[in-house]
């Protein structure tokens, strides 16, 4: 995937902290140790696959709004084909990010097409569901 015209990450790096990154024993929440914050990568020429292959659906979807860029709402958007999930993923320092109008009304209408779709902060996780309603996950 490439970013969308006109979309770039520019100061985002919620990428570093936020999410898991197994090939470099980094857990989700703590700034990965080669990213700079605002400035980007020092590893970027030898960074691993999946930070290679990552890319947030702000970046790559043309539909989505500068007002839901992961920086401003403190949420990165992602699609997880592989455990059939969108995902909405907090910054650790505001992990109730996904409950900001803007990012709750995008959450729930992909609910309402069909999708499985899932908050996360840390270890927490809430299930959104199509009604509107969120809870929980186990």
């Amino acid at each position: 995937m490439t970013a969308a015209p006109g979309k770039s990450c520019g100061p985002c790096t919620m990428c570093c902290s936020a999410l898991e990154i197994v090939e470099l024993k980094k857990a989700a929440g703590p700034l990965c140790g080669h990213c700079v914050a605002g400035s980007g990568c020092k590893i970027y020429a030898k960074r691993p696959d999946v930070c290679r292959e990552f890319e947030c659906d702000w970046l790559t979807e043309r539909s989505l709004p500068a007002t839901l860029a992961p920086h401003r709402t403190g949420v990165i958007l992602m699609d997880c084909e592989d455990e059939g999930e969108y995902r909405a993923v907090c910054a650790p320092e505001r992990p109730m990010a996904w409950l900001k109008p803007q990012v709750f009304k995008f959450l729930l209408a992909k609910a309402k097409s069909g999708r499985v779709v899932v908050a996360k902060a840390g270890l927490n996780s809430w299930r959104i569901f199509e009604s509107g309603r969120w809870a929980p996950t186990v």
